[in-house]
């Protein structure tokens, strides 16, 4: 496998995590489109690494400090998620209005 199937590859990934995240209406399913976006960024992280640097693991180490990173990120928005349907009732986009002013 080539460079190029490997980014091809990242880049449907992206694509269906941008599509999800425009299209959802369930804030679940936005995040999680978001997690693909990320695993589509690590993907070319890894793919660069082992084409331009095959002995190196800068690439993969940064993998894994993005995949931690989105690891925090998912817990921080499942709780601000919880706190937020514990007032609303809801886990529907549309019908969040508490940021108003």
């Amino acid at each position: 496998m080539t460079l190029a199937h490997y980014l091809a590859v990242a880049a449907l990934l992206f694509l269906v995590g941008l599509f999800g995240a425009l299209t959802r209406r369930n804030i679940i399913g936005i995040l999680m489109s978001i997690e693909l976006m990320f695993n589509a960024a690590n993907l070319n992280l890894a793919a660069f690494d082992r084409f331009l640097h095959p002995g190196g693991v800068a690439g993969q180490t940064l993998a894994l400090f993005t995949i931690t990173v989105a690891a925090a990120e998912v817990v921080v928005g499942l709780a601000l998620l919880l706190a937020i349907y514990r007032g609303a009732g809801t886990v529907y986009v549309e019908d969040y209005n508490l940021l108003k002013g």
